[in-house]
C-alpha cells in the first residue's frame, strides 16, 4: 500500500492563513462589549484591563500617559492611563 502525501499549494496555504487571521480578529473583537466595558474602573492597572479586553489594537505613549484602543473605528473602547492606572475610559457603538 502506498502512502499518500498531502500537497499544499500556495492558494491553499493562503486560504488557511486568511482563515487563521480572520479567526484571531474575531476572537479579539468579541471582547469589545458593553459588558466588558462596564468592568473597567478608574485606578485599574494596565494588566487588569488587558485581562478583560485582551491586547489593544493600538497604544500611544506620551510622557507617562498612555492611550490604548480596543476594537476598530466603528466599535471600540479607549482607555487612558497615567503611569499604569486607568484615569479615563470611553466607548463607541458597543453591543
Amino acid at each position: 500500500m502506498q502512502e499518500r502525501k498531502e500537497v499544499i499549494t500556495v492558494p491553499t496555504a493562503l486560504r488557511r492563513m486568511a482563515l487563521l487571521v480572520a479567526t484571531c480578529l474575531l476572537a479579539s473583537c468579541s471582547r469589545v462589549t458593553a459588558e466588558n466595558y462596564a468592568k473597567i474602573k478608574s485606578g485599574m492597572e494596565y494588566k487588569e484591563v488587558t485581562s478583560i479586553l485582551g491586547n489593544p489594537a493600538s497604544c500611544d505613549d506620551i510622557v507617562g500617559f498612555k492611550s490604548c484602543k480596543w476594537g476598530d473605528e466603528k466599535s471600540h473602547i479607549t482607555v487612558r492611563f497615567a503611569g499604569d492606572a486607568v484615569i479615563m475610559h470611553s466607548a463607541e457603538n458597543l453591543r
